[in-house]
């Protein structure tokens, strides 16, 4: 057992991956579990929102814009359920503990996407900040989900162009439509802040995230660099971030910005935000009904086996 550890301690020390038929410590495979379920349960959930608006789009380009992005966030999980797989999670079981409350997904999608803006605001901000956080996740030491995230980040740093493109073009339009982007921007704003997670001194599972290297960067580092990203994006935009105590710091060299309402952000996570009911029963129900295609697919898979190893014996007869 203390060579096994050694191993494991020595391959984090040099930076190399962790594969599925590694050795690894309980708590590195748990935690390991935990988060890419909770970013797979992400990606699900997060279709939720903005497919709300594919029938409702103005025009049959902007239809197909976020028809194609939907489409991209379900891959996302199905990579992400499939890298949990390698630790030996079954995707089946992940399932029913995200429709049973037992896993969480992040509290960002719990916010109703009140008019079309939304889209483009959650495009910008939204996926803007999962770019933050998601992008040192290709150098995490789990292999598996440091290449998923490879294509993942690609295609998010895609839907994060598009939301910026689409505002680009509402902000050139009437004052109704600025109105509106101004409106959506004032309600993602801070629920987007608080995608990173709780401040550091205050998180339970930073610290040995970052030991283990899954993580690179806190919770605090990746939000900061979210704002000073942002910051220069929303002035080209033309729209005003709402926050009277955002400012630039010469001796920082970063923006200073206002309190976050962690109050707010736990009663989201706890199950009482604005959509987290109406998200959960939407989840449950597509599952339930999904179930007959899962039972074809199986006697499918069955029946193909059972021809397959009928062949080898019809052959030699």
């Amino acid at each position: 057992m203390a060579d096994l550890e050694g191993h494991f301690d020595r391959t984090i020390a040099r930076d190399q991956r962790i594969e599925p038929r590694d050795w690894m410590p309980d708590g590195y495979r748990a935690t390991m579990v935990r988060q890419i379920a909770q970013h797979a349960h992400s990606e699900i959930i997060g279709m939720q929102p903005e497919g709300e608006w594919i029938t409702r789009a103005p025009s049959l380009r902007r239809k197909a814009i976020l028809l194609a992005k939907v489409q991209d966030e379900a891959g996302h999980g199905l990579y992400l359920y499939s890298a949990a797989e390698t630790l030996g999670a079954d995707r089946a079981e992940l399932t029913d503990k995200l429709i049973e409350g037992r896993q969480k997904y992040s509290s960002i999608f719990n916010y109703p996407t009140l008019g079309y803006a939304d889209v483009g605001v959650i495009g910008w901000l939204v996926d803007g900040a999962a770019i933050c956080n998601q992008v040192p996740l290709c150098r995490s030491s789990y292999g598996p989900y440091a290449r998923a995230m490879i294509r993942i980040c690609k295609e998010e740093s895609f839907h994060q162009r598009q939301g910026y493109e689409l505002l680009l073009t509402m902000m050139k339009g009437t004052a109704d439509q600025r109105a509106m982007v101004q409106d959506a921007v004032d309600r993602w704003w801070w629920p987007s802040l608080m995608m990173f997670g709780p401040p550091d001194d205050a998180s339970p599972n930073t610290a040995r995230s970052m030991a283990w290297k899954i993580k690179r960067h806190t919770n605090d580092e990746l939000r900061q660099r979210f704002v000073d990203m942002t910051v220069p994006q929303a002035a080209v935009l033309g729209v005003t971030l709402p926050d009277p105590e955002l400012r630039w710091n010469p001796e920082r060299g970063h923006h200073d910005f206002g309190a976050i309402d962690w109050s707010e952000l736990q009663r989201v996570i706890s199950g009482d935000g604005p959509c987290n009911a109406e998200r959960l029963a939407r989840r449950r129900a597509a599952h339930e009904d999904g179930a007959w295609v899962r039972e074809a697919a199986a006697a499918h898979a069955r029946k193909a086996a059972a021809r397959a190893a009928r062949e080898p014996q019809e052959v030699a007869g």
